[in-house]
């Protein structure tokens, strides 16, 4: 009857109301774009696997549980979509339990942090910034017989904590040193030994010149006109959406694509180390075999390295070694291709999503190691506490096929990008323009 019927319409009401249910659309339509899911009419059967993950992380942001569980979110996003899936997560009104390595992230978002070690859960109360600063509170309980570098950490500590700016580029010097105390940790656990890269021949003048590149796939234009000088010493990083032409730029430069239009010029000293996203390697190798190639010794530049003790200092210790490539999980794959990589004796260092799957030890050791290269490095990453560490340059693709250069790291580019758009910097789906005939 009517009555029933009015009291029906109530109570659907009501969960309509509860659930936000009339803005369902708009809210999925700025997640999908913060996100930078592909359109929604793509048959997910032809996502790429970074795209079926942003559109399962999008679908559960908007039911919206009491607890969120992720595992590595930030993996597969750019920048700034992390910059916007922070600022969701911090007004979320749940309570969410991520794993990651991610530190800005932990720093922008956590509360809590659980640190395992040595079959331990330790909690610490705070983000990654307030974590470190506990580390240190233990080290000087577990550690009394170094004073010295306890007082060298606390002076540290002390000029963190009246620097609200620490991480950026002038303070950058400061925090790296105080990272690289906190390495030198004499707990009863495995050596965290640091990433040699070898240098390779001396560059000259020129190393990558970029004039009026154009590249454009079908009717789809992904880079148009883009010029800079790449100058020797720099550590490059390369920032954008996914799918904008990062790894485009980088075969572009080794040869794999040609552009459609301008030149590029590559110095006569330069010689080349490619690690690709592939991870192309031999299932049925061991680690050992794999980065060894069957040799007992290693020429690193003009060293020679026992090539077990080279796999250890990718913390590939005893039997480790001896794992076979196929059993391997992401992140020790990619330490596999790394270390394989990095052998070559090259002076300049082209690395796809070198951090993908590392732990925060190995993250800091590989940031230490291209900091100390004598050569230069061209990092395409999404990961902003490194390229905060690392970057002289960034080269950022930003929409409707423009890509420029700039003097400074993520951080000096952020604050840029801030001063001249404002606050609301809200990520969008990438666009291309169409290519004319």
């Amino acid at each position: 009857d009517f009555d029933a019927l009015v009291a029906e319409q109530g109570k659907l009401q009501e969960q309509l109301d509860k659930h936000d249910a009339w803005n369902l659309d708009s809210r999925l339509e700025l997640a999908m774009d913060a996100l930078r899911c592909p359109p929604s009419d793509t048959p997910i059967k032809v996502c790429s696997g970074g795209e079926r993950r942003r559109v399962a992380l999008t679908r559960l942001l908007l039911t919206e549980p009491d607890i969120l569980l992720l595992d590595e979110p930030t993996n597969h996003l750019d920048a700034e979509s992390v910059a916007w899936l922070e600022h969701h997560l911090r007004e979320y009104k749940g309570t969410v339990i991520a794993v990651t390595h991610d530190r800005y992230f932990l720093d922008n978002v956590a509360g809590w942090i659980l640190e395992l070690d040595r079959g331990y859960g330790i909690p610490w109360k705070g983000n990654y910034s307030s974590w470190l600063e506990q580390k240190e509170t233990r080290l000087q309980q577990e550690e009394k017989a170094e004073t010295q570098r306890q007082k060298t950490l606390a002076r540290e500590l002390e000029w963190i904590r009246m620097s609200p700016k620490a991480r950026q580029s002038k303070g950058k010097a400061r925090v790296t040193s105080y990272e690289q105390l906190l390495g030198q940790e004499a707990e009863k656990r495995r050596e965290e030994l640091e990433i040699y890269i070898p240098p390779g021949p001396r560059l000259g003048d020129i190393v990558f010149e970029f004039d009026k590149v154009t590249k454009s796939y079908d009717d789809r234009l992904i880079l148009d006109a883009f010029s800079a000088t790449v100058p020797p010493g720099s550590i490059i990083g390369i920032i954008g959406p996914n799918g904008a032409g990062k790894t485009t730029l980088l075969k572009m430069i080794t040869g794999k694509e040609k552009p459609d239009g301008g030149t590029i010029r590559i110095g006569e000293t330069v010689k080349l180390a490619y690690a690709d996203q592939s991870r192309t390697l031999d299932p049925e190798k061991t680690v050992y075999e794999e980065i060894s190639q069957g040799a007992d010794f290693l020429e690193l530049g003009r060293r020679k390295v026992n090539a077990r003790a080279y796999c250890a200092s990718f913390n590939f210790q005893g039997s480790d070694q001896q794992k076979k490539v196929g059993v391997l999980s992401g992140g020790e794959r990619n330490r596999v291709h790394l270390a394989k990589t990095l052998t070559e004796g090259a002076n300049v260092l082209l690395l796809d999503e070198p951090t993908n799957d590392l732990d925060v030890n190995t993250l800091r050791a590989l940031e230490e190691a291209i900091e100390e290269f004598a050569g230069v490095a061209v990092v395409v990453s999404h990961d902003r506490w490194f390229l905060d560490r690392i970057c002289t340059h960034i080269i950022a693709f930003e929409g409707d096929s423009q890509a420029k250069m700039y003097l400074g790291n993520w951080s000096d580019y952020e604050a840029m990008m801030q001063e001249k758009f404002g606050r609301d910097l809200t990520p969008h789906r990438v666009k291309y323009r169409t290519l004319k005939r």
